[in-house]
């Protein structure tokens, strides 16, 4: 009996080291405010950190079925997690790049804290529905574990976005021109709030998200599967981070676009 409820207390073990992740990314970010701070270092090892969490953040509901240890205490224990790590963690980072990397901005700062404050908010919004739309459907014993998609984009997809961008601002020096726009580094420090903001809306609508796992997982479309996994790791063998920035930016933006498209060919 003993060893039972230690067996059960793996899956909330897991989830406190993704809060811990989560509250070291915080503390590590706002180090870019002592004399002297090699920001976009300190910034990266707050991303790692980030990567960390997802990593618990994968292993604890995994457990938890495994284990049959899932519970509504759980539930509740892994959205808090979530929206110190997924939430609080990711707008810190963004809030503290632009402050600190962008000599000209072209917008009060104030602007800054108002689009991280809208993606913070947008991840407790999520993740409050998510609470209640479970307890609902266990109240009316409907809970479905075969959805193939997210509503909305999940909050530890919008964190990769974030971070997958912070990691792509350190790793080289990026000077790229398509057409009349210029990509600079400094670009992607006076995008990323914005970008932050829309991330935030995007977890809240209605906008379908494909589940990898369950994608990978599924028995159709084995040859294609093998054939896109094959090529994006060739390709992340030779650029890790500028592979996983665009892979990751590309599934939030095309699953917007796509929905879009869904939307108009509806009414036509």
């Amino acid at each position: 009996m003993k060893l039972k409820k230690a067996y059960r207390a793996i899956p909330t073990a897991l989830t406190l080291g993704n809060t811990l992740c989560g509250f070291g990314a915080i503390l590590n970010t706002l180090k870019a405010y002592e004399a002297d701070a090699d920001v976009p270092a300190i910034l990266v090892r707050s991303g790692w950190l980030i990567v960390c969490a997802m990593i618990f953040d994968m292993l604890d509901g995994w457990t938890a079925r495994k284990l049959n240890a899932s519970s509504d205490h759980g539930m509740h224990m892994d959205s808090l997690a979530d929206m110190v790590t997924f939430g609080v963690a990711p707008a810190v980072m963004v809030s503290v790049l632009a402050h600190k990397e962008t000599v000209n901005f072209g917008f009060p700062h104030q602007f800054v804290w108002i689009c991280c404050a809208i993606y913070v908010g947008c991840v407790a919004l999520r993740l409050a529905t998510y609470n209640v739309m479970t307890l609902n459907k266990e109240e009316q014993e409907t809970v479905d574990q075969s959805e193939d998609a997210f509503s909305g984009l999940p909050s530890p997809g919008a964190a990769a976005a974030v971070s997958s961008l912070i990691f792509l601002y350190n790793s080289t020096t990026i000077d790229l021109e398509f057409y009349k726009f210029h990509f600079s580094k400094e670009t992607i420090a006076k995008i990323l709030p914005f970008y932050a903001a829309i991330l935030g809306f995007i977890m809240v609508s209605k906008v379908p998200y494909m589940h990898f796992g369950k994608w990978l997982g599924s028995k159709k479309n084995n040859k294609l599967k093998m054939f896109i996994v094959i090529i994006f790791f060739m390709a992340f063998a030779k650029k890790s981070v500028l592979m996983s920035a665009l892979v990751i930016n590309v599934y939030v933006i095309w699953g917007l676009i796509k929905y879009f498209l869904l939307k108009i060919k509806s009414k036509i």
